[in-house]
């Protein structure tokens, strides 16, 4: 299966622990933060198009009262999430959306270690008392029987452990379909991005209902 980067198809940036302006609080409403890479921040799209937009705009359709954060980073990982989630978790955060991993997993970093980072995220929002949605990454077929298989199972096992929600693999029915990403292959385009929102929102409701 394709896992996703940073950046468009060569090595991602160095990750960054200052969040976007794009995420500073805004609305004085309970928070839904998007918390991730890219992929969440929307690289290659308007900003409207980037996924958190159009969950707030799922939500108000559906008469939900929350801000939607767009906590992204580009090139971001694991170790950097780390580093920023306390500054994610300020004010109201109900719920936190978690997708990291995929730069972890394209430098071919140890699992292990990527597990331990996104722990610790989890164990930090859970604290905050926000609930958590963690979004599966897979790695790439050139990466290796062992550590595609870890990859595989590295997520699910987090989300055993604790007790949280999990959307299998972020890029379901995306990922590898040319019609649905930009130029790079990887990041999804606007057409793509609309099916991650679907996707994400289905295991959102289940969350808010």
């Amino acid at each position: 299966m394709l896992v996703v980067s940073g950046c468009k198809g060569q090595a991602p940036k160095q990750e960054t622990s200052t969040p976007p302006s794009s995420a500073l609080p805004g609305k004085s409403l309970p928070k839904i933060v998007a918390f991730g890479d890219s992929l969440t921040a929307g690289l290659g799209l308007p900003q409207t198009a980037s996924y958190p937009a159009l969950l707030q705009q799922k939500l108000d359709a559906d008469g939900f009262s929350y801000e939607v954060v767009n906590a992204g980073v580009s090139g971001d990982t694991t170790a950097g999430g780390v580093r920023r989630i306390d500054w994610a978790l300020d004010g109201e955060v109900r719920v936190v959306i978690v997708e990291l991993g995929a730069n972890d997993i394209l430098r071919g970093q140890s699992v292990d270690e990527m597990k331990h980072n996104l722990s610790t995220i989890i164990e930090h929002s859970k604290a905050r008392g926000a609930m958590v949605l963690l979004t599966g990454m897979e790695a790439p077929t050139n990466s290796g029987p062992e550590y595609g298989k870890a990859v595989h199972e590295a997520f699910p096992s987090l989300a055993r452990q604790y007790q949280i929600h999990l959307i299998p693999f972020f890029l379901d029915g995306v990922a590898g379909i040319e019609s649905l990403n930009q130029r790079d292959g990887i990041h999804p385009n606007e057409e793509g991005t609309k099916m991650v929102a679907d996707t994400v929102y289905k295991s959102l409701r289940q969350l808010l209902d």
